[in-house]
């Protein structure tokens, strides 16, 4: 029983024995397949390695090829297996390759040339083809990679993939990964625009570290083309001659994985030129252009767009991504723009250093007046202007600053104050007409001066009493026509309330107008009827007239005969009678015949219508017989006499 006990305990021995010497000498190695071996050749026929790290043509020392995963059977005691992790590089990240071995770098390059490396999986092909030690130029993308780390040493975001490194290495690559970190490396360079967001409209400026250095008078290396991919390529981006230094070209929207030790990104604002502006590019790069300004301009050369100096071609209103290191862009306002010489106003961004201009008047006194120009600057005319000023603010205060304040100052001292105040309007009149041909002499164009009330200096009060003096005639004149308006203003109130009486009176007044206009009516009818009634009593007594003159004259030519015989018998008794006593007979006996034959015949003396002026009637012609018989007396008493 014990001897069969110790059978086994021998069996197990022997196993653990022969177990420690497997082990020992190396023979059997299990590799997990999520690691990577790295065979040490401990001894070898032909010796050690006599240059580089790793072991090319089977010397002792470390291998250039791996073993993956499995049991892998080695000579015992020749070889040892290191196991390490492989390489693993985050989705979406950027891992660095450091070389240990291969060629030294020459003068003046930065990283390892890879232009001839397919990839760090195949140490043997590396080496063999040239490549260099130190930090590589090809980066790792996203995933898996097995490569030796006996060679390489790979950097990531979390951690740095390598076999053991002595101190030095690992304070040189700690600051590696210092400098990687700072410059952001690890990540690609992602510019978006994000509305709202202060990162929106940007652009990223590149800096090469490695390549030939820019050639004299160059402030930046010129543009290559599109062959390396935007700086991704760093190989393609030298093939074709890129330079080292800050780069021309910029990177817009895009993610970019660019090796940032190669090349550095620096985020600047895209240019945007407002609408009502035009952008005068000032180019420091670029090609030696020939002058476009023409044999008339000779403030300075424009040239065409990408040559070094003043841009002939403005750009438009727009957003451009425009690299700032390359030159600048001055901003021309294209619509009008205002410039107010008063303290504390400011009408745009080019007059907030102007001030009211102090004038000198004939009758020596000294105002301030406060103006303003409107100008308007052709988009075609903004390069000469930028060409001979450098920007707007500047042509303001070098030039129409000096030229508007002596202007006024010279119109001012031909007038007085008073003078100055009252004719405002032709003194804005004639400036406008005045300057616009100045203006044109610069490029600009004259819209409009407006000119403000002159005002004392802090202090001058006698100013202040001349306009006092204005203010009181002013208000004396308004008096005035003050008193004007308010007779005007009673009249009219009289008016008003005549009026306002008038119309409360309009019935009692058409009423009355009614009957007044009745009577005046019946007045007229009356009249009418009068009149014909008087026609009527003159046709009558007309027709009477005729009928008593017709009886008259019927009986008078009676009575006148009658009268006549009397008379004849009366004569005759005269002559027979002889004497005064017979012609007072006579005269009697006459009257009392007539007066009996009117009785008689019942003849008024006198007709009781009398029409016209004739007298033949009875009584006339009694007087008429009478006044014969008594001519005939004194005729014939004449004779008797003589």
């Amino acid at each position: 029983m014990f001897t069969l006990l110790g059978s086994e305990v021998t069996v197990v021995v022997l196993l653990i024995v022969i177990a420690a010497l497997i082990k020992l000498s190396g023979a059997i190695k299990y590799i997990p397949n999520d690691r990577v071996g790295v065979i040490e050749k401990l001894w070898s026929s032909s010796g050690s390695v006599q240059n580089g790290l790793l072991a090319l043509n089977g010397e002792a020392g470390l291998q250039p090829d791996l073993r993956r995963g499995g049991f892998h059977f080695f000579a015992p005691f020749q070889y040892r297996v290191h196991i390490h992790p492989m390489v693993s590089v985050t989705q979406g990240t950027i891992a660095y390759v450091f070389a240990r071995d291969g060629l030294d770098l020459p003068a003046g390059q930065t990283l390892a040339d890879n232009s001839r490396i397919v990839d760090f999986r195949n140490v043997r092909d590396f080496l063999r083809d040239g490549g260099q030690k130190g930090p590589q130029r090809m980066v790792l993308r996203e995933g898996t990679h097995i490569i030796n780390p006996a060679l390489f040493v790979v950097m990531t975001e979390e951690t740095t993939y390598s076999m053991s490194l002595d101190a030095l290495e690992k304070a040189y690559y700690q600051q590696m990964r210092g400098v990687l970190d700072e410059r952001g490396g690890f990540k690609p360079v992602v510019i978006k625009e994000v509305t709202g967001s202060h990162d929106s409209d940007q652009l990223a400026v590149v800096t090469v570290q490695d390549g030939p250095g820019l050639l004299k008078d160059e402030l930046l290396a010129p543009d290559v083309g599109d062959t390396h991919n935007a700086f991704q390529e760093p190989e393609k981006f030298l093939a074709a001659g890129g330079r080292r230094g800050r780069q021309e070209r910029v990177l817009v929207e895009g993610t970019y994985f660019i090796n940032r030790l190669f090349a550095t990104v620096e985020f600047i604002k895209k240019t945007i030129i407002p609408v009502g502006f035009v952008g005068v590019v000032v180019s420091y790069t670029g090609r030696t252009g020939a002058d476009l300004s023409g044999n008339d301009y000779s403030h300075g050369e424009l040239v065409e767009t990408g040559c070094r100096g003043v841009w002939r071609d403005a750009l438009m209103p727009g957003k451009y991504a425009f690299n700032t290191y390359a030159g600048k862009i001055e901003l021309v306002p294209t619509t009008n723009f205002v410039l107010m010489w008063k303290s504390g106003e400011s009408g745009s961004s080019f007059d907030k250093n102007l001030r009211e201009i102090t004038l000198i008047t004939k009758d020596a006194f000294e105002p301030q007046l406060p103006l303003s120009v409107v100008v308007h600057i052709d988009y075609r005319k903004a390069p000469m202007v930028v060409q001979r000023f450098g920007n707007v603010a500047q042509l303001v205060e070098q030039t129409l600053d000096p030229m508007v304040s002596s202007y006024f100052k010279n119109v001012s001292q031909t007038k007085t104050f008073i003078d100055l105040i009252q004719s405002r309007s032709e003194l804005q009149n004639n400036a406008s007409s005045d300057m616009k041909q100045r203006f044109q002499a610069y490029s600009l164009e004259f819209q409009e001066v407006l000119i403000g009330t002159p005002k004392p200096q802090p202090g001058d009060n006698k100013i202040e009493d001349i306009m006092a003096q204005l203010r009181d005639r002013q208000i004396a004149r308004e008096q005035v026509e003050t008193f004007a308006q308010k007779q005007i203003a009673a009249d009219k109130q009289r008016e008003l309330n005549e009026a306002e009486q008038r119309a409360a009176k309009q019935k009692e007044l058409t009423g009355s107008l009614v009957d007044i206009s009745i009577k005046e009516n019946q007045g007229s009818a009356n009249v009418k009827a009068a009149e014909k009634r008087r026609q009527e009593i003159e046709a009558l007594a007309q027709a009477d007239k005729f009928r008593q003159e017709m009886e008259g004259a019927g009986r008078a030519s009676a009575i006148r005969s009658v009268g006549e015989a009397e008379a004849a018998a009366i004569q005759a008794k005269s002559e027979a009678m002889q004497g005064e006593g017979a012609d007072k007979q006579l005269m009697q006996t006459v009257m009392l015949r007539l007066a009996e034959a009117f009785e008689t015949a019942k003849v008024p003396l006198v007709p009781q219508v009398q029409m016209g002026g004739g007298d033949s009637n009875a009584f006339g012609t009694l007087m008429g017989l009478m006044s014969a018989m008594k001519a005939g007396e004194l005729t014939q008493a004449i004779e008797n006499k003589g």
